[in-house]
């Protein structure tokens, strides 16, 4: 159920009433979920804290936190204002970070999140050509799932990010580019004894040790499907990890196999260590993309990155 709304204020009067005081206090309400505990963290009293988050309802016209008996929770509203308070101070440091860069004489900084798959090529081979162009331009590259990537870009701690949109929520706000999807192989070591099998089915992996991601993955999920499909029960004997130099070591020194890209292990493809099983697992995943805020302006640096990933991905899509 949504919480109460209140009046029904304008624009102009909601920023006039909005304090960087405010969007502080909003953030830590939202790490903390108690009035105490954000207003230490934001340097304010709790009666000082308590009149901020008043002004800031009666301003904007809706509850945001629900009142508990220990502590505070959001509203609706409240996840709203703290998701945007967020962002908001991240612009303003990142406004800040820009500035100093450009005192100190530096060309500026960029912060990219990416999936695992494009963080082999795509993203070094872009990161090589911006620096040749800008050699000062600080780069920072987070990988990770999906999911926390567009949670950080959401929050203004990620300029901009190579991985998938999951959610409709998300998509309203966000800028996607498709770049590729990743067909998945099964990997294993390359004397692994399935393979040379004349016919190798599903129901030959069944009790094969698996590495795969953590529950709730979307591989996890399809190759779920994938046995229960066929009447088969997923694999028992597994081991979660998304670390490709742990799945490497792993593969070479056990009979464990993997679904894979085979991007991601070419070069111990090449050298012989790994091998392609011969099965087609069939599965392919959503594709991966450029995903950028909507409504918001790229600092240089990352007007450039962007520049360079689309160059990148350009030339590798005409192989």
């Amino acid at each position: 159920m949504s919480a109460p709304r209140l009046t029904q204020p304008s624009d102009r009067f909601v920023r006039s009433h909005l304090k960087l005081r405010q969007m502080v206090l909003l953030v830590e309400l939202g790490r903390h979920g108690s009035i105490l505990h954000a207003a230490q963290a934001a340097n304010l009293t709790q009666p000082a804290a308590s009149k901020l988050l008043a002004e800031l309802e009666h301003a904007l016209g809706v509850q945001l936190f629900e009142r508990l008996p220990r502590g505070v929770a959001p509203t609706l509203y409240g996840d709203v204002m703290i998701r945007r308070a967020g962002a908001a101070l991240a612009e303003m440091d990142a406004a800040h970070q820009e500035v100093m860069e450009l005192q100190s004489g530096m060309s500026g900084r960029v912060a990219v999140g990416t999936v695992m798959t494009p963080s082999i090529a795509l993203v070094p081979e872009a990161v090589k050509l911006l620096k040749a162009r800008q050699t000062r331009v600080n780069v920072s590259i987070t990988v990770d799932a999906s999911k926390l990537l567009i949670q950080r870009l959401r929050a203004g701690e990620l300029d901009l990010v190579i991985g998938r949109i999951l959610d409709a929520d998300s998509a309203a706000a966000l800028n996607f580019e498709p770049l590729n999807d990743e067909p998945h192989q099964l990997i294993a070591r390359a004397a692994h004894p399935l393979a040379k099998h004349p016919d190798l089915q599903l129901g030959d992996l069944v009790g094969t040790g698996w590495i795969l991601p953590p529950s709730g993955s979307i591989l996890r999920d399809r190759l779920t499907a994938l046995f229960l499909a066929q009447g088969l029960d997923p694999p028992a004997e597994l081991v979660e990890t998304v670390a490709l130099p742990v799945v490497a070591n792993l593969l070479m020194g056990s009979d464990m196999v993997v679904a894979l890209p085979v991007e991601l292990v070419q070069a111990y493809l090449d050298t012989g260590l790994l091998t392609v099983l011969p099965f087609d697992l069939g599965i392919r995943m959503d594709s991966y993309g450029i995903v950028t805020r909507k409504n918001s302006q790229l600092s240089p640096a990352a007007a450039a990155m962007l520049q360079a990933l689309q160059e990148v991905a350009g030339r590798r899509a005409t192989f």
